[in-house]
């Protein structure tokens, strides 16, 4: 049959799918001259910091003591100017009133702050993920090495996505620190919001089908493991009955917790220091430090 007794059908789509009642709140309005964010670029600047923070082992495989100075520069150097870019996207899409470019001189003078200031905490988020690998090495008995674990374990680079992703979200830039959570995510099946907050020594033990929320606090020393959730309980409503942003409503994990596969954890409750959460079960109730919640028999 010719395409062209298709053509009434095609033409009653393109009418239909642009009738503006069928695209409201989802059509991006784009105001011509204003940059939009690109994965494509959010992944190699991902890729950067990554060499940076674990040189030898991403980016150039060559790199010795002697020239170490030298290839960080230079990834430095394109680390700010591509993150610049990126930010500078997010923050007029932020603002995009749609009717003129937003990207001022002032705009762009403040993306390069967030990116020159993101830099500046590259050398503490190093400190801090090489707690995280050593987690990760000293908690598996089939780690052979601080290599294998950095190279291999999905568990690090989503903790390295989610960590460069966090300090992006204080430094208030919009959308991106999200858009780089949700690529480990898809990695590795190991959901981490860059809101939460999470101290040293964290590691998750195979880790597919991890979540952790947006509020959720979790202490040093911290390990998960498979398909472990940590949740919101309920989600209070307006007057209009739509969720309340930005309320604590996830759990508190405090120092050296351990949370054993397929455990659900929701609401704003505290797990106590030191505490053991058996697999399979949920907890909705605090847990005291020290405790051991296990299934019953």
């Amino acid at each position: 049959m010719s395409p062209l007794n298709f053509t009434h059908i095609l033409t009653q789509a393109v009418d239909r799918l642009s009738a503006p009642e069928s695209y409201e709140g989802l059509f991006l309005r784009h105001t011509e001259g204003n940059p939009l964010p690109s994965g494509r670029d959010l992944r190699r600047i991902v890729e950067l910091a990554r060499a940076v923070i674990f040189p030898g082992y991403f980016g150039n495989s060559t790199v010795n003591s002697r020239t170490l100075p030298y290839h960080i520069g230079v990834n430095i150097e394109q680390l700010f100017e591509q993150l610049t870019g990126q930010i500078l996207a997010a923050l007029c899409l932020a603002d995009d009133n749609g009717d003129a470019p937003c990207c001022s001189d002032a705009l762009r003078e403040d993306a390069a702050r967030k990116a020159a200031d993101f830099i500046s905490v590259l050398p503490r988020l190093r400190a801090l993920l090489a707690t995280d690998v050593e987690a990760a090495y000293n908690g598996d008995p089939a780690a052979r090495s601080f290599g294998e674990v950095i190279s291999c374990y999905p568990c690090i680079r989503a903790i390295s996505n989610y960590r460069i992703a966090h300090e992006l979200l204080v430094l208030g830039v919009p959308l991106i620190p999200r858009i780089i959570t949700e690529m480990a995510h898809s990695e590795t099946g190991i959901d981490i919001h860059p809101g939460a907050q999470i101290g040293s020594h964290f590691t998750i033990d195979h880790g597919t089908g991890v979540v952790i929320g947006e509020t959720c606090i979790i202490g040093s020393n911290v390990k998960l493991y498979q398909g472990v959730t940590l949740g919101a309980k309920s989600f209070p409503l307006d007057k209009d009955g739509n969720p309340i942003k930005g309320i604590p409503r996830h759990p508190i994990l405090e120092d050296d917790v351990i949370v054993y596969s397929n455990a659900t954890i929701l609401g704003r409750i505290t797990i106590g220091r030191g505490a053991t959460v058996g697999g399979n079960i949920w907890v909705t109730e605090d847990v005291p430090a020290g405790a051991r919640i296990v299934q019953r028999k």
